[in-house]
């Protein structure tokens, strides 16, 4: 007998399904507001730290002054990479998709990890700290390696956003440059459920190891949906050139019925809480380097876009011309992206082995049933 499906309501993508509970962050969409263990994004932006927020969503609570100390003692101590590691690193191809190129060397890590396959919660934090502080050393090294240039070891006493920029441009940056990678850092520490850190979770949740969890996490935020949006809005602002463009290519852009990259956000009915500080921070840095074009042309396009469609930016617009003004590639851009939330999947995998439950979903069956074998040679030819 044929099931009547008319009053199962299937969701597509989820949207609107509470699938877990968490303490982590809050992603409200309608207050549009975003919040990190009670704390509003907007008491943390410009006060905590980078190191400050992953202390914060791993372990529950802002960290003490002796906390604080350990915690930075412990990311300086494990920035480095193992050599064999970069040895693998500098072994895959080099014009290889920048996100690929992550995703193998964090699976290489694992390799090197003597605690790779300890999933008590101490274990998976020991991990934590560990990808925490060695994935801005990964993307460094893989933008070095991708420019041809000799890799950069880590530095003493500079903090977690100034070792990447140090790692990567072979210099110290100056002190707005390292302020506004590090809120960068704490804007995208964590999302919620988001595509990433569900996965994450889901791997998880089926005992598999951190190690694991982790690169299917990369792998999901690699999409253009999920984290490469960033991308894509940079190589939209550098196809429009010049601010006087960007009313032409709005209109071109509708005709065509394409999409604008950088506006929207599937959970926030308003505005994304998070763009607004993105866009300071660019503006600042804008103005510090001379060079106002981009964030010139994000303005005007984020001013075209909302007359023509009521479309809000959202955390990836601003990411796009911030990002650029600190010299970092537009390749790297996911990268940048996976270095800031490492510290929101690693809390999500700790509390997901807390109080796990193998994450199993029902499917709705739509295709045909009880069909009759035929073999092979009573089949139809073609």
């Amino acid at each position: 007998m044929q099931p009547e499906h008319e009053t199962v309501q299937v969701r597509k993508g989820l949207e609107g399904v509470i699938a877990g509970e968490t303490s982590i962050s809050d992603v409200d969409g309608q207050r549009c507001q975003l919040v990190y263990r009670g704390y509003h994004l907007d008491e943390l932006v410009g006060q905590a730290t980078y190191e400050e927020a992953s202390y914060l969503l791993l372990f529950g609570v802002l960290p003490g002054r002796a906390q604080l100390k350990a915690w930075v003692g412990q990311l300086e101590t494990n920035r480095a990479i193992d050599p064999q590691v970069l040895s693998s690193l500098q072994q895959l191809p080099r014009a290889a998709n920048p996100m690929a190129l992550l995703r193998s060397a964090m699976s290489i890590l694992g390799l090197y990890d003597d605690d790779a396959d300890q999933e008590p919660v101490e274990a998976l934090r020991r991990k934590a700290v560990r990808a925490i502080a060695e994935t801005p050393t990964l993307v460094a090294a893989i933008g070095r390696l991708r420019s041809g240039a000799p890799l950069v070891a880590p530095k003493a006493d500079l903090s977690h956003a100034a070792n990447f920029l140090y790692m990567l441009h072979g210099r110290e940056p100056t002190e707005p440059q390292a302020r506004a990678l590090d809120a960068y850092f704490v804007l995208l520490a964590d999302h919620g459920f988001n595509a990433s850190t569900f996965t994450a979770r889901t791997v998880t949740a089926t005992q598999s190891d951190f190690y694991s969890a982790i690169t299917a996490a990369i792998g999901s935020l690699k999409g253009p949906l999920h984290g490469a949006a960033n991308r894509k809005t940079m190589e939209t602002l550098a196809e429009i050139g010049s601010p006087d463009r960007v009313e032409a290519f709005v209109q071109k852009t509708l005709a065509d019925h394409k999409r604008f990259m950088g506006f929207g956000h599937r959970v926030y009915k308003g505005a994304d809480p998070r763009a607004k500080h993105l866009k300071e921070f660019a503006r600042q840095l804008a103005e510090r380097n001379g060079e106002g074009k981009w964030f010139a042309i994000s303005e005007r396009l984020e001013e075209a876009v909302w007359k023509a469609k009521q479309l809000h930016i959202n955390v990836d617009f601003y990411s796009a011309s911030l990002l650029h003004y600190l010299g970092i590639p537009t390749e790297l851009f996911t990268l940048m992206f996976a270095c800031a939330r490492m510290a929101g999947w690693s809390a999500h995998i700790v509390e997901q082995a807390s109080d796990n439950r193998l994450i199993r979903p029902l499917a709705l069956y739509v295709g045909p049933r009880d069909l009759k074998f035929t073999p092979v040679d009573r089949r139809p030819a073609s």
